[in-house]
């Protein structure tokens, strides 16, 4: 409650101030999507296996490379954390680690169901991005309107070939059914008057 009365306390002041007087905006840097700690978390484990792919020399671990992905299941927000466990070989001392999953944006923490949340949500239930980033932060996640807009931006681009070959399929079908439409003769519109 406090915070609500400073915050508005803080915008009547910025209301009062001339526009003269106020500085021009610096330009403020991007932050990372925050999500809360009470959120549900999965670990998933990527293990190179036990045995060298060079020598067959046994693997020791050396340390782990650990990202996060925010996903969406069932309109709850979850972290997956995937570990990709880093292992040497005792013989050859060949440094061993899975190659990290790919995703639907490159080095961005979506995952592709709150993708294909944000999307439909925007585009087919017609939610603005300001109003699904006030429904995330009521579940617990800051994403930034910026991160949305970005995450849109990128996984249209993605879907772009296949938006292309829907489209260019649902008009092939459009083309195929008005050439087998038959034209009506005049003595059969007649006929049938």
């Amino acid at each position: 409650m406090a915070e609500a009365d400073e915050a508005a306390g803080s915008d009547a002041e910025d209301d009062a101030t001339p526009p003269s007087e106020t500085a021009p905006e610096a330009k403020l840097p991007r932050r990372r999507p925050r999500i809360s700690k009470d959120a549900p978390r999965e670990r998933r484990e990527l293990d190179p296996g036990d045995s060298c792919p060079d020598c067959g020399g046994d693997l020791r671990v050396l340390g782990e490379d650990v990202s996060e992905l925010i996903d969406m299941i069932a309109a709850q927000l979850k972290v997956i954390e995937i570990a990709r466990i880093k292992k040497s070989c005792r013989r050859c001392e060949k440094i061993v680690q899975e190659p990290a999953p790919s995703r639907p944006i490159p080095r961005s923490m979506a995952g592709p169901g709150l993708l294909a949340y944000i999307l439909t949500s925007k585009f087919d239930d017609h939610v603005p991005l300001y109003r699904q980033h006030e429904i995330f932060e009521r579940m617990g996640a800051d994403i930034p309107d910026t991160t949305l807009v970005d995450w849109c931006g990128a996984a249209m681009r993605t879907l772009a070939p296949l938006i292309e070959r829907i489209s260019a399929s649902s008009s092939q079908s459009m083309m195929n059914s008005v050439r087998s439409m038959r034209p009506i003769s005049r003595s059969a519109r007649a006929s049938s008057c």
